[in-house]
């Protein structure tokens, strides 16, 4: 029983930052530089990478209750 738990926390965790980096490289493609006041290059930055974070989590949180609910769509039929 751990073990299941291990492994999935461990694809969660897997997950979560494989689609934050996903979607921090995404939003790198996008031309930030218009939205910002000049002088505040560090700002929009860690703004970028809270956008990231935000958007990253909840399309993993997405896909992951997606597979969980395919994988317990069999249960239905028993």
């Amino acid at each position: 029983m751990f073990q299941t738990i291990g492994l999935n926390g461990a694809i969660t965790i897997v997950s979560h930052f494989v689609f934050i980096m996903l979607a921090f490289r995404a939003l790198n493609a996008l031309r930030f530089e218009q939205f910002i006041k000049a002088n505040h290059v560090r700002e929009a930055q860690v703004l970028l990478l809270f956008i990231a974070v935000a958007l990253g989590f909840l399309v993993s949180s997405f896909f992951l209750s997606l597979l969980q609910a395919a994988l317990n769509l069999p249960k239905l039929f028993l």
